[in-house]
């Protein structure tokens, strides 16, 4: 038997298992081994890091209750998800299992005039999200946006 044929087999095998490794780009993880990103997790840290600042969309926003939209941890659930958004109160400013009709995913993708909406791309004043970080918070919706 030759040298080639010898290692043919493994080689293949070997070769077989990077292929499926490297198409498995699931994101973040939450522990669970699925791949599906969590709110406490995944989400919270982009808004506690983007967005939860005072002025913002922090604990010590001024908006009257029902208006504001505060991100800060433990508040950011009850403020985005099933809650018309004020910009285009058609829509939900995070439609569970839905992303593409999340206002949420419009102000962060700077596409909110498309649906109706004003202002700028959020976080207004600061760099936008990363597509990484933008991808995370689309995972979430898409999984439903479970308080977790």
């Amino acid at each position: 038997m030759s040298f080639t044929r010898r290692i043919a087999a493994p080689l293949g095998f070997l070769v077989a298992a990077c292929l499926a490794c490297a198409g498995d780009n699931t994101g973040p993880d939450d522990g669970s081994g699925n791949g599906t990103p969590t709110l406490g997790n995944d989400v919270q840290p982009i808004f506690t890091n983007n967005c939860a600042f005072s002025g913002c969309h922090g604990s010590t926003n001024t908006q009257p209750p029902g208006k504001a939209m505060n991100l800060s941890a433990g508040q950011a659930f009850a403020n985005i998800v099933d809650v018309s958004a004020i910009q285009v109160p058609s829509r939900m400013r995070v439609l569970p299992g839905q992303p593409d009709e999340s206002y949420l995913v419009n102000k962060i993708e700077g596409t909110q005039a498309s649906v109706g909406g004003t202002g700028g791309q959020m976080p207004l004043g600061r760099s936008p999200l990363s597509q990484a970080q933008i991808n995370t918070i689309r995972a979430w919706i898409a999984a439903g946006a479970q308080n977790n």
